[in-house]
């Protein structure tokens, strides 16, 4: 095609122009015309051209051909290029799709994870929690086999408050506790005392040790009797008191 040919436009697209051209050659190519006699007529028409033969081509831009072919390759362009952003757009929203999957999988496992250790861990402690309670329950049991079994006399009684008198840490020794009983009450564990200031008020000294009952309630010690009278209870209640007043019943060789 001429540049000069006339109605030739300089704005045409390349893309136009390469189609057109397309279309030109192939329509060249197979271009045969072929004139048929009109009617009645005797006139022989020129045959159609030899193949090998040029065909003159001229385009013309406002023409309505030309401008319902560029009209055609911009749709089919628009087309092209409008499916081609929708297929970008469709992966794009994939790849955020399978982002998001990714990380929301990521943060699930780490989840199951830490719930895991939070649930090893509580039953790790559980477990060491009952293994201590098991200790403590057969160390307990140990302790009860192991107390001794002690007469029912002001020896066995001596040696039984010492016994509960170690375990709370009353400071005391046998020869200290069997002096002062022996001073208090010459060994009788129901013994009263009705005449001095302390029975004219109404709390009389009572038992082996002779404690007043504010005395006795104050510093009496759990696991014994709540008797005053209690041979045990008796000792154990002043050894306390003495201990706290005087160091240790040890220490007391008098009225107290």
């Amino acid at each position: 095609m001429s540049a000069n040919t006339p109605g030739h436009s300089r704005g045409l697209k390349k893309t136009h122009k390469a189609t057109i051209a397309g279309v030109a050659a192939l329509g060249a190519a197979a271009l045969t015309l072929s004139l048929v006699p009109g009617n009645g007529s005797t006139e022989t028409e020129p045959q159609a051209l030899s193949g090998t033969q040029q065909v003159a081509w001229s385009y013309n831009a406002n023409s309505p051909q030309a401008k319902a072919l560029a009209a055609s390759i911009d749709k089919q362009q628009t087309t092209i290029g409008l499916k081609a952003k929708q297929e970008a757009e469709a992966k794009a929203k994939a790849d955020a799709k399978a982002k998001a999957d990714a990380k929301a999988k990521a943060a699930a496992k780490a989840k199951a994870e830490a719930k895991a250790k939070a649930d090893a861990r509580a039953k790790a402690e559980a477990k060491a929690k009952a293994k201590k309670r098991a200790a403590e329950k057969a160390a307990a049991s140990r302790s009860v086999a192991r107390t001794p079994v002690f007469a029912n006399n002001l020896d066995g009684w001596i040696r039984e408050a010492l016994f509960i008198m170690d375990k709370h840490d009353i400071p005391g020794s046998y020869n200290g506790l069997h002096k002062n009983i022996m001073r208090e009450s010459s060994g009788n564990p129901r013994a009263i005392n009705n005449w001095d200031i302390n029975a004219i008020n109404g709390i009389p000294s009572k038992g082996l040790l002779q404690v007043i009952y504010p005395t006795f309630k104050t510093y009496h010690v759990p696991g014994t009797a709540f008797d005053q009278y209690d041979p045990v209870a008796n000792i154990v209640a002043a050894a306390n008191y003495a201990a706290d007043r005087y160091g240790s019943i040890d220490n007391v060789n008098s009225a107290y």
